[in-house]
């Protein structure tokens, strides 16, 4: 497995939005550190995912460290490949969905809402190993059902939906990431959907 130029580019704007445009560029003891991961396996997301948990982490701490570095990620990218393999040794069962009753209305009370949610929280939790023959086609199934809840809970955003759009728009700029470019797309649809989900108090 090695990672694309399309995977590492993202990989370093999200770097980047994470730092607020501190730091755009990866160092190299930060691309060794990648090229470690990327020799076991570890997939983009995976690491991305793991520099989700970190940095809210780091923003709860009162004096959070100035230097960071792709290392610091290490024990979040082990869970998320412990969780991983665990779940591919588990025996197939069916998923309880919990977490809806916490969401508030208009959207809680959304017959059609929880059923895309339901939907994509079971394909989510159902997730091959990334060297499972179905895993490609897994991940495409569930990245739809995530962007069909996704949809439902930005139209029952209204208004909100816009400010959301604007906060989003300047922290990607403040990245220095050009807008309109692939990595643009991708890091928007990446926090877009994290941002509208968390309005709703649902983690991605």
């Amino acid at each position: 497995m090695v990672f694309s130029r399309e995977e590492l580019d993202w990989i370093e704007a999200e770097w980047a939005y994470h730092l607020h445009g501190r730091s755009a560029f990866l160092s190299r003891e930060d691309f060794s550190q990648l090229q470690k991961w990327d020799a076991e396996g570890v997939t983009a997301n995976a690491v991305i995912g793991a520099m989700e948990t970190y940095f809210q982490r780091r923003a709860k701490r009162e004096k959070p460290r100035s230097f960071v570095a792709l290392a610091h990620l290490e024990r979040d990218v082990a869970k998320a490949v412990k969780l991983r393999e665990a779940l591919r040794r588990a025996e197939p069962e069916v998923v309880n969905v919990e977490g809806w009753e916490t969401v508030p209305d208009p959207l809680g009370s959304d017959p059609k809402a929880r059923l895309a949610f339901e939907t994509w929280r079971r394909l989510q939790a159902s997730a091959p190993l990334p060297d499972h023959p179905g895993y490609l086609d897994h991940f495409d199934d569930e990245r739809q059902a995530y962007r069909a809840f996704v949809a439902l809970a930005q139209t029952a955003l209204g208004a909100r939906a816009a400010e959301l759009a604007r906060d989003l728009t300047e922290r990607l700029l403040e990245s220095k990431i050009a807008e309109g470019s692939l990595v643009w797309k991708r890091a928007w649809e990446h926090h877009w959907n994290r941002q509208v989900c968390e309005a709703w108090g649902i983690t991605p």
